[in-house]
């Protein structure tokens, strides 16, 4: 007996390879999602905790040490009066807000295409909903500005989109496959981006020594904490005894 065995096209492999290749994207973004989420949490837990425990004693030192400072040159009063009528003073380079540019016709004729196309209602699944209701508040503010061209931005992006593709033949199904590897890769790209941004920034710099102190049996933030206690308490004294007695 013989068994037949279905050959499939290369058309249909081409696109049981694109299905797979974004799979395992969707897999690697909600990866590096998660891996950004959660480093961008632990700086704000660290930058929170640290500005509570040594923040306000940066402060205080930091205003202890211009009061000696303004003590000793003898300007203390003058700085204070200063300081008042620059209070007072509108600054003179302050610019007025601006306001919402002039809606012209193109614009509204271009609104009202970019609402015809991806209004919400439009969605087949809650998925896209969610995306057409957020590409609609981004142009409800670009129409409420007059911005043109934001508005054309958000309709050449949804037309590059997956979600803009109709039909369900193999042609169609394998452009939206594509847009959305395509797609996909750009997140990779911000999160990659944003992923380098975090941990080159200084606070976190900070935070890696902080974590590798502590791996050693060291409590950085506990000696700052009390390195500046001591130049308070210090900073104090000096400014006491250059004030003149009551």
């Amino acid at each position: 007996m013989t068994t037949l065995v279905r050959s499939e096209t290369p058309e249909h492999n081409n696109v049981d390879a694109l299905r797979a290749r974004v799979l395992e994207l969707e897999v690697t973004l909600g990866e590096r999602g998660s891996e950004v989420t959660r480093v961008r949490s632990e700086l704000h837990a660290f930058k929170t905790t640290y500005r509570e425990k040594v923040g306000s004693l940066h402060e205080q030192l930091e205003k202890l040490e211009l009061a000696i400072a303004e003590a000793e040159l003898g300007e203390l009063a003058k700085v204070i009066e200063s300081r008042t009528n620059d209070t007072n003073q509108a600054p003179a380079t302050e610019r007025p807000v601006p306001l919402p540019r002039f809606t012209s016709d193109a614009v509204r004729k271009l609104f009202r295409d970019v609402a015809k196309i991806i209004h919400p209602d439009l969605a087949r699944d809650e998925l896209a909903r969610d995306r057409r209701h957020s590409l609609m508040i981004e142009a409800n503010r670009a129409y409420a500005l007059g911005d043109e061209e934001q508005l054309r931005q958000i309709l050449q992006a949804w037309e590059r989109s997956p979600a803009a593709v109709e039909g369900t033949d193999p042609a169609a199904v394998r452009l939206r496959l594509e847009r959305r590897a395509a797609e996909i890769e750009a997140e990779l790209e911000l999160l990659a981006a944003e992923m380098e941004a975090l941990t080159a920034s200084s606070v976190w710099k900070l935070k890696a020594m902080v974590d590798d102190a502590a791996a050693k049996g060291k409590d950085l933030v506990r000696e700052t904490v009390t390195r500046l206690r001591r130049d308070i308490m210090a900073a104090t004294n000096r400014l006491d005894a250059m004030r003149p007695p009551p």
